[in-house]
């Protein structure tokens, strides 16, 4: 079964029934996960931020929300990720299916081998998207006529606040080409309960310090409103291809 989780924009993938329990052994999901066929292929949505949008990146209980994909079977998992774009190579509107990750995150609940059971595995996380998954999305596109950027490296902040100049300087210097917030401990977590796990990202903004003037919501919601087509429809060929 396929799994996508987003939030902004994706309204089309709440329309079904809720599946599955929102109670799990890490807590509640961020909301109930809405159960639906495209093209007789079952699919399953998750609001990342809940439905209304409401949790903060630093407080979606990433944990849960896994956990709950697996029972239902997910083996495959979609995230769309709203993000900044640091190169001048990842302007606003593009869409990028990234490639590698650097975790700026803290705090967070980010594996389920915490102590609390006997179990202890060192997963190997050198290459967090799932190669296939990654492949099939990029196939995807090309068959849907869909520009998108192949490969790039996400850094993932804390938030919810956006970073400061120097921090996304610092950012580029470490490798990164976009930042986000919510792809992280996510990966890694699917990685744990061996569910492919990939990522579209929308450039929503140029990242602190790359643009020319300060970053708002209005500006990036414009970008999402528009965006979202092209994700949506990205998303509904890799699911039937």
């Amino acid at each position: 079964m396929i799994g996508i989780i987003g939030g902004t924009g994706l309204s089309s993938f709440h329309q079904g029934r809720s599946v599955g329990d929102r109670l799990t052994p890490y807590g509640e999901t961020s909301a109930a996960i809405i159960g639906s066929e495209i093209e007789g292929i079952p699919v399953c949505f998750l609001a990342r931020h809940g439905d209304p949008h409401r949790i903060p990146p630093h407080k979606v209980n990433y944990r849960a929300n896994i956990w709950a994909f697996k029972e239902l079977g997910v083996s495959k998992l979609v995230a769309v990720n709203a993000v900044g774009g640091i190169t001048s190579e990842m302007p606003a509107g593009s869409l990028v299916i990234p490639d590698q990750i650097v975790d700026y995150t803290y705090g967070r609940d980010h594996t389920f081998y915490d102590g609390n059971n006997n179990e202890l595995e060192h997963i190997d996380f050198s290459f967090p998207f799932a190669s296939g998954l990654r492949q099939l999305i990029v196939a995807a596109a090309a068959a849907s006529n869909i520009n998108i950027i192949d490969g790039a490296t996400l850094g993932v902040t804390q938030g919810p606040r956006l970073e400061s100049a120097a921090e996304i300087n610092r950012m580029e210097s470490d490798g990164c080409e976009l930042v986000g917030m919510t792809a992280m401990p996510e990966a890694a977590l699917a990685r744990e309960l061996s569910i492919d796990y990939a990522s579209i990202c929308l450039v929503v903004n140029p990242a602190a310090g790359r643009g020319h003037s300060v970053i708002t919501m209005d500006q990036i919601n414009d970008v999402i409103q528009f965006g979202m087509t092209d994700v949506r429809r990205l998303l509904m060929a890799a699911i039937v291809n």
